[in-house]
């Protein structure tokens, strides 16, 4: 995955709590066997009626994503981070990503942003009233800003995920980062043992 440092963008605001991952890629999108095309599916239920969100105009191009609290809960699937990302989205902002929902997304480089609630519905109303709105999120500093509206904030990160991000390791990356040990390791191995042809 590509480091993940700083996201300024403009966002859509998702002004719903609760939204499970079923919601956020339904079911049917499950069958596919590729990693990629799943942007198409994001929301797919709600995208029918031509007042959801995500089908205005001026949202077109968001690459941010504010959404309401307890976002990502239900099953675990990965499809939805793909999907969201798939869309073009770089950063999920709310005021509670469910647990593994928020771990899929440092693994696949989806910056979670959770926010403390009041600056979360500040950013939510700020988005509203102005889609052109333009947000800036820097993952070393922890810091969230749309300095047009006045609004500003931290986000927490423990060590190890700020990490992750601004290198941009996912879970392939993290283990290649031991690349001499392993060769070294496999150099001195005995013949008898077993081994992957190739």
């Amino acid at each position: 995955m590509k480091p993940v440092r700083v996201i300024t963008g403009r966002a859509v605001p998702l002004d719903r709590s609760d939204v499970d991952t079923d919601q956020i890629i339904p079911s049917d999108w499950l069958k596919r066997v590729e990693r990629t095309g799943f942007g198409a599916g994001l929301f797919s239920e709600w995208r029918d009626g031509a007042d959801f969100v995500l089908n205005r105009p001026e949202h077109a191009g968001a690459t941010i994503l504010v959404a309401g609290a307890n976002f990502g809960t239900g099953s675990s699937r990965e499809h939805a981070v793909w999907a969201l990302l798939d869309y073009g989205f770089e950063a999920v902002v709310s005021p509670r990503l469910a647990d593994i929902f928020r771990n899929n997304c440092t693994k696949q480089g989806l910056l979670p942003v959770e926010v403390d609630p009041d600056l979360g519905r500040a950013l939510m109303d700020a988005v509203a009233a102005d889609p052109a709105l333009e947000i800036t999120i820097d993952v070393d500093r922890q810091s969230i800003e749309a300095p047009a509206a006045g609004i500003s904030g931290s986000f927490p990160l423990d060590p190890f995920t700020r990490e992750r991000l601004l290198n941009g390791w996912d879970d392939i990356g993290l283990t290649l980062r031991h690349l001499e040990e392993i060769s070294t390791y496999e150099s001195r191995r005995p013949g008898w043992m077993p081994t992957l042809p190739g």
